[in-house]
């Protein structure tokens, strides 16, 4: 059988198309399960696989995108996951002529926890039963595509890798911004995905070939993969009154080797594509040899972020500050189990500037493999910058690490034994970058060439696992000077030498020090400005402390590494000014409760939001206008930093969950409905299983007063004309991500205005606002901020027009 992984070095890898489309022309009709054609009608998928084959295409990939059992449910067919699978890879392999079969999987349909209900274990058993069942059936690769969280995706490659031995590949799904739809940046995908075992990466659907160039673009920046590209044929368009795409077979194929150019050594088609589509794309790739990139770079991320470490980058600084060490009242929290304090720890280290923050939940009695986790999942719902995991229980480690979304450091392994065999096998499966600390056998080193030596039994041994340099941070070891002076130009030397013999980053905890020494400050900054000059490249300290960080972006612009001083004049031409403003927001925070409330919901803070509100009220506050004055204000101004690209979709539904918390005490205190700004009846259209999009616009509306009658998925246009005219729900809410959907969606707006005087706001990937308004619709929502602001111009207009005439 073809391996492609070995082809890739000669030629490009094509895939095949669409398979919903080719379905529906063979007689699959709306709101039938497309999966079950495998056991009712396998000829006609058989014919569908042929006829990418004959086409040209070297991989087909089976008609499972949807056979979980989560969407399968929909159609009272959750128990036959294995059957479906397996006939779906029987037909696959009789039709491949011994060309490979990929298992697709796409996404669940349900959101994460915190966002949503379904956690990061359901969603690896609902990828693993799929994966288990098309392995026993001979699939040779794992196609995981669509996906627009990393942590699905992440959940969907560790079922593949833990439980089967085939190839894996796994696709994104970009916005028009560029971000995935909980707001990841190709680069931040490609660095945070890559390391989990993963042999190609890429991106699906999304757009067509022409704006999905730049996304290719950028992950070949950062990818040590070959990466794989499948756009849709352009555009959904209406013409005749059917819904076609805007891109022909020939100017659709035109931008492959564009395409292979900028990084895509595999191709194929999604949404819209059909063989004659893949056989102009063989065609068009034929005698292109994909480019071969080593990327060498040492990087860490977070969900909407990745933070470069090196000598070409300034100095990296990690956040020491959530260490229970010396902190009774944060080791006390965490022994209750409390995380707030953590939380709050975290967002103030990062407005004082950390770049990465070192989470260590150490105290005698604590259940790290329970604590650590929950900190971890807590504080990176509410910063944006990536995490250290810093424990000694590796399995503490791996279990935090397990439900990250992004790529973070792991602190640390020793050159001791026992350390290289326990954790650098979690770096190698979890793609992490690792501190190595230079610490042997023998206990602390002796001097400069000692920490070398412990470095370089850790790079070895790292090697042997198949972990680059590149991804190990060496920590030469800081002792205090007070009681060992020598100890501190060893430490400086061993950077310069772990640099320049090496080749590596260095990292230290700095504090240590001063220990024992007056004004430690004054220690602690002047030898964070020596190291820095000796080539260190990341240090662990308190970033609040501000002598340290004014010491350390001096030292940046005179070591010539913050070019044209931007950041340095960047923060100290607008420091006085700011720091007027925090002191002031710091008075108004300590004596004003609104203003707590205000500043929580900004942050997605929700921890003690809920005493905040009672004592709010005990102050006899009316509880409406703490929605007026307070919450309206917040979500606008949360709402405000979406659309600028200050904040993604994880920080808008961490606020959302904050006023969701105020609202349960302001509700006690009003009559039943007297909050509500109105009703929407919201429904993912017949045919369509995705409602992803539809349950975020849901939270957000509920968060900002709206009653929302939620119909669910798949739901036929009579169902919602009868909610209508049940509830007068005078505003409907519909959904679709499908193109094969787009025609039920007009049917439904058809039906609801020939019957009622219902107003209709549409949303989803496929749609384009041009679409929109062809098909019937009132408004066009691109995003779920979009339907709260079409919801509140709506109300407010309704209730003027019934102000005018006195109703």
């Amino acid at each position: 059988m073809l391996d492609i992984f070995k082809e890739l070095s000669n030629r490009v890898i094509v895939f095949d198309g669409a398979m919903g489309t080719q379905l529906q022309e063979r007689g699959l009709k709306s709101g039938e399960c497309p999966e079950y054609m495998n056991i009712t009608h396998p000829e006609v998928v058989f014919d569908i696989h042929r006829s990418y084959i004959e086409a040209g295409a070297d991989v087909i990939e089976t008609n499972t995108f949807g056979a979980n059992r989560i969407k399968l449910a929909k159609y009272g067919l959750e128990n036959e996951v294995f059957n479906i699978v397996t006939q779906a890879v029987k037909i696959a392999k009789e039709a491949s002529k011994d060309k490979p079969v990929a298992l697709s999987i796409g996404p669940i349909g349900e959101l994460l926890t915190p966002y949503g209900d379904m956690t990061f274990d359901e969603a690896y058993d609902v990828f693993k039963e799929v994966i288990i069942a098309a392995e026993r059936a001979g699939a040779d690769i794992v196609l995981i595509e669509t996906m627009s969280d990393m942590l699905e995706a992440k959940a969907a490659i560790l079922a593949a890798k833990e439980n089967s031995n085939m190839k894996v590949i796994c696709t994104m799904t970009f916005q028009e911004d560029g971000r995935t739809l909980m707001g990841s940046d190709p680069i931040t995908v490609v660095v945070s995905l890559q390391g989990l075992g993963l042999d190609a990466i890429g991106v699906n659907c999304s757009t067509g070939p022409d704006k999905m160039v730049s996304v290719v673009e950028k992950m070949s920046q950062v990818s040590r993969i070959p990466i794989i590209a499948q756009p849709n044929a352009g555009m959904p368009v209406i013409r005749d009154g059917k819904t076609v795409y805007d891109l022909k077979p020939e100017e659709f194929a035109s931008f492959f080797p564009l395409l292979v150019e900028k990084g895509a050594s595999i191709v194929g088609g999604c949404c819209g594509t059909t063989p004659h589509y893949i056989k102009l794309v063989k065609k068009a790739v034929k005698d292109l040899k994909p480019k071969v990139k080593v990327n060498k770079f040492t990087a860490v991320a977070s969900n909407t972020k990745t933070v470069f470490i090196g000598e070409n980058y300034l100095l990296r600084v990690i956040g020491e500050r959530i260490n229970p060490t010396g902190k009774k009242k944060l080791s006390e929290a965490f022994l209750a189990g409390d995380v707030s304090l953590a939380v709050e720890e975290a967002i103030k280290q990062q407005k004082c500037g950390a770049e990465i923050l070192d989470v260590n939940v150490g105290v005698p009695g604590v259940n790290e493999e329970e604590l650590l986790p929950k900190v971890v999942s807590e504080i990176q719902n509410v910063v944006d910058i990536p995490l250290q995991i810093d424990s000694t229980n590796i399995k503490a480690v791996e279990k935090a690490i397990r439900i990250l979304r992004g790529r973070p450091i792991i602190n640390s392994v020793s050159a001791k034994e026992e350390s290289l065999k326990e954790v650098l096998p979690i770096v190698k499966k979890y793609g992490a970058c690792v501190v190595g600390l230079t610490v042997g056998d023998k206990g602390l080193p002796k001097d400069r060439h000692e920490r070398i030596e412990n470095a370089k039994k850790i790079i070895k041994k790292a090697e042997e696992y198949g972990i680059p340099k590149e991804d190990i941070l060496i920590d030469c070891i800081v002792l205090t000077v007070s009681s060992e002076q020598e100890a501190a130009i060893e430490t400086l030397e061993a950077i310069k030498l772990a640099k320049e013999e090496l080749g590596v980053n260095t990292v230290v905890g700095l504090s240590n020090v001063s220990f024992g020494l007056p004004e430690r400050r004054l220690i602690n900054s002047t030898f964070l400005a020596m190291a820095a000059s000796y080539g260190l490249t990341t240090a662990i300290i308190n970033p609040c402390d501000e002598a340290m960080m004014d010491t350390l972006r001096a030292s940046m612009v005179l070591l010539n590494k913050d070019k044209g001083s931007v950041n340095y004049l960047n923060i100290y031409g607008k420091k006085q000014k700011e720091e007027i403003k925090e002191k002031e927001q710091q008075k108004i925070q300590e004596e004003d409760l609104k203003s707590k409330l205000y500043i929580q919901i900004l942050e997605g803070k929700k921890s003690g939001v809920e005493d905040i509100v009672k004592n709010i009220l005990e102050e006899e506050v009316q509880p409406l206008s703490i929605v007026d004055n307070i919450i309206i204000p917040a979500l606008k101004e949360v709402g405000d930093r979406y659309e600028k690209g200050i904040y993604f979709l994880p920080q808008l539904l961490s606020s959302a969950e904050v006023v969701q918390s105020a609202f349960k005490i302001i509700k006690e205190k009003l009559p039943k409905g007297s909050v509500s700004k109105g009703k929407i009846i919201l429904a993912t259209v017949e045919g369509d299983v995705h409602d992803i999009g539809k349950n975020i616009v849901k939270v957000l509306l509920e968060n900002y007063g709206y009653d929302v009658i939620d119909l669910g998925k798949d739901v036929k246009g009579e169902v919602i004309l009868e909610e209508v005219k049940r509830t007068g729900a005078p505003l409907v809410g519909l959904s679709a991500l499908m193109t094969t959907t787009l025609f039920n969606m007009e049917k439904i707006i058809k039906l609801l205005k020939a019957n009622t005087d219902v107003k209709i706001m549409v949303g989803g990937a496929v749609l384009t606002e041009e679409y929109a308004y062809k098909i019937g619709a009132d408004y066009y929502g691109k995003t779920a901020q979009d339907a709260v602001k079409i919801a509140d111009k709506f109300f407010l207009k309704n209730a003027l027009l019934c102000k005018t005439c006195g109703i």
